[in-house]
């Protein structure tokens, strides 16, 4: 058994996601930014989240595929209760990145540290269970089990049960009770006894997503989470992101400049395997760099 949040992903250099679009212009940012901002939910705070020590950081992380360098010595920190939004066009780097954060791939050179500890070598299942979870860009759930199901297994496994053959999911009723808090909060009450097969797609990107919360993380990794999902929808998912407490770090990957810099606090731009940038959301929509990057200014100027 898997622990839900550590599924396979792809072993190759980065795979193109949809195409990026321009990211919002400085004065609509700063004319827009707080009423942008005030249409996500204030996020609960579970005690004072903020801490001297970044939740997670990355010294020199580089990683090649023969001549190609995928990653070039990317150094970032992300703090406690951050809001991290990873941005850049196709091939930037952005995937392979958070798969040396999860350890799907090992690095080329370079260390991760969550917290204190260096978890460079440590194995994906074993980032898992010290608080590091993940969705993908492709949805990798239980089609034949309904969303309850799913969430409880996923429960189970955090408690070390699913090799308890003898007990069903229906007998575990700590775990159901627990499965269902976590379905009310990402709204998928209605939906707990629907096979996973039979969810429209934005569901289940919110079922991955409470997949990867019922392992209790301290860090949870977005690869485009709104991915193939109707804007409407997107909005929503969002939303529900923005209203996870505080003691959750997210770092997300999305080619969605709108949600981008509504949600986000902190933006990265990685280009060519390297950080380009990292400031906030208003410094990066006035830089340049950034302009040249998504729209080739340069080239026309």
């Amino acid at each position: 058994m898997r622990p839900a949040g550590s599924s396979q992903g792809s072993n190759s250099a980065p795979s193109g996601g949809s195409e990026a679009r321009e990211p919002a212009g400085p004065s609509r940012e700063r004319a827009g930014e707080s009423e942008a901002r005030a249409s996500f939910s204030e996020p609960r705070a579970w005690g004072d989240h903020r801490s001297a020590t970044p939740a997670l950081r990355t010294r020199g992380l580089s990683k090649r595929f023969g001549d190609f360098a995928a990653v070039s010595d990317v150094t970032l920190s992300f703090a406690q209760g951050a809001r991290h939004a990873l941005i850049g066009p196709n091939g930037a780097g952005k995937t392979t990145f958070i798969n040396l954060l999860t350890g799907v791939l090992p690095p080329s050179a370079g260390e991760v540290f969550l917290g204190e500890r260096d978890i460079t070598a440590m194995p994906q299942h074993a980032r898992v269970k010290c608080g590091m979870t993940r969705t993908f860009q492709i949805n990798t759930l239980f089609a034949g089990l309904t969303v309850l199901e799913s969430v409880v297994l996923a429960i189970c496994e955090r408690h070390g049960q699913t090799g308890v053959w003898y007990r069903t999911v229906a007998r575990q009723r700590e775990a159901i009770d627990e499965a269902n808090a976590l379905l009310e909060t990402l709204r998928l009450v209605a939906e707990r006894n629907e096979a996973t097969r039979n969810l429209a797609y934005g569901k289940q990107r919110l079922l991955e997503m409470a997949l990867a919360l019922a392992m209790r993380p301290s860090i949870l990794l977005l690869d485009e989470p709104a991915a193939g999902i109707p804007s409407g929808e997107s909005a929503e998912l969002f939303n529900v992101i923005a209203n996870l407490p505080r003691d959750v770090t997210i770092v997300f990957i999305e080619h969605d400049m709108d949600l981008v810099f509504r949600f986000a606090e902190r933006i990265t731009v990685l280009v060519g395997g390297r950080v380009l940038t990292e400031a906030t959301p208003s410094e990066v929509a006035a830089d340049p760099r950034v302009r040249e990057v998504y729209l080739g200014e340069a080239q026309h100027a």
